[in-house]
């Protein structure tokens, strides 16, 4: 297949047209419609993005044990908020795997907070929704699940989850040359699309770098997600009472615009291979940035969302039991070699150096819920087990 087969002809001719009428485009109108378009985007059109035949792997792609020690998160703030009707809404569920590990838990472990939940998720994308359908069937006929905007959340009590969702809204690219920011604009050229640096007009990227009280060195480019600073606005104010968690890859700003990230953090995927070329195959692979979490916590602070608990995803998953669920899982398997199978699947959940355990943070805000003692915080050094199990 040749690189022109793998990109959507149509969009290639959209976007030049559109560059020629206005004489170039952000890079984040141009990320957007490269994945957002609804005829021609990577996440709005039918294609196998998540697991073995597609793009990229997901947490919850990996195995149900993510979701499961989720859900007993869950179950815990469902307590914290006395037991009653609580609602669970998920923006970006993908397949609907996340939701579906989850709600089978709670049905088999906790089936009294199972039978007060609604399970509400939020997907802008039809082939996303058909495929979240099917594989939720179970817990649809059982009245658990339904989908709604986010609007319609308006004045929800409960949790508000979201899972490699914000890293793939689009983002502003800015450089810092002369001592001066400039914004990345994508123009037509013989060649395809370039760029050119054109003089910051935009305030708001202005206010983000003093919002999270870092900026980029000379030299550096970074990305600026400004889409996120509304996300989060938008989730403050719809959730009256509860809590928020986002699990996704970045970095606080301190780290995300250090002085040797020289490059940014922009990344594409296609096919599991990762590369740096965001102007080729055109709404056929996937454009990301690490998202800076420092944003969404000063933002969540103005949207009266406290945070009350931020760590890598396999500090997370430990302090929920992902030790002692391994435990539990390897005792059941029926031979030596499906346990060691388990074992070398589970290890992609909590795996530092680069792998998912470290490079995905997670990040709990509470709104009225006060300074509880999250499950999830207990520290590695009190769980006390046996060495030797990877």
């Amino acid at each position: 297949m040749t690189m022109v087969d793998e990109e959507k002809k149509e969009l290639v001719a959209l976007l030049r047209n559109r560059i020629e009428e206005r004489g170039g485009i952000s890079f984040a109108e141009f990320m957007a419609q490269c994945l957002y378009h609804p005829d021609y985007g990577y996440y709005t059109t039918p294609r196998t993005r998540i697991g073995k035949e597609g793009d990229f792997f997901t947490s919850s792609s990996v195995h149900f044990l993510f979701g499961r020690l989720i859900s007993r998160q869950l179950t815990q703030m469902w307590q914290l908020l006395g037991k009653g009707e609580f609602i669970i809404a998920e923006q970006g569920a993908g397949e609907g795997h996340l939701c579906l590990d989850i709600l089978n838990a709670l049905a088999e472990d906790a089936p009294d907070f199972y039978q007060q939940l609604q399970y509400r998720i939020v997907e802008i994308s039809p082939d996303h929704r058909q495929g979240q359908e099917g594989n939720l069937q179970r817990h649809v006929d059982a009245g658990r699940v339904g989908w709604c905007s986010l609007d319609e959340l308006q004045g929800m009590q409960g949790c508000f989850l979201s899972n490699e969702l914000v890293d793939a809204f689009p983002v502003h690219l800015v450089d810092k040359d002369d001592g001066e920011l400039k914004e990345v604009f994508v123009v037509n050229s013989d060649e395809g699309f370039v760029e050119e640096g054109r003089p910051l007009t935009n305030p708001a990227i202005r206010d983000y770098f003093k919002l999270v009280g870092h900026g980029l060195l000379e030299g550096n480019r970074g990305e600026v997600n400004l889409q996120a600073l509304d996300w989060m606005s938008s989730v403050g104010k719809v959730l009256a009472r509860g809590f928020v968690l986002t699990i996704d890859y970045g970095y606080p700003a301190e780290e995300l615009y250090a002085p040797f990230r020289r490059n940014g953090t922009l990344l594409c995927y296609h096919k599991h291979q990762s590369n740096e070329n965001p102007y080729q195959r055109l709404g056929c692979q996937d454009i990301t940035a690490h998202i800076d979490f420092t944003a969404l916590q000063k933002v969540g602070e103005r949207n009266g969302l406290e945070s009350l608990y931020f760590g890598e995803q396999y500090r997370f998953l430990m302090g929920l039991g992902f030790l002692e669920a391994l435990i539990e899982l390897q005792a059941c398997a029926t031979n030596p070699q499906q346990a060691q199978a388990l074992r070398m699947t589970l290890k992609n959940l909590v795996m530092p150096d680069g792998g998912m355990g470290d490079s995905f943070k997670v990040l709990v805000q509470g709104k009225g819920v006060g300074v509880p003692e999250l499950l999830c915080a207990r520290k590695i050094q009190d769980i006390r087990l046996a060495t030797g199990i990877f």
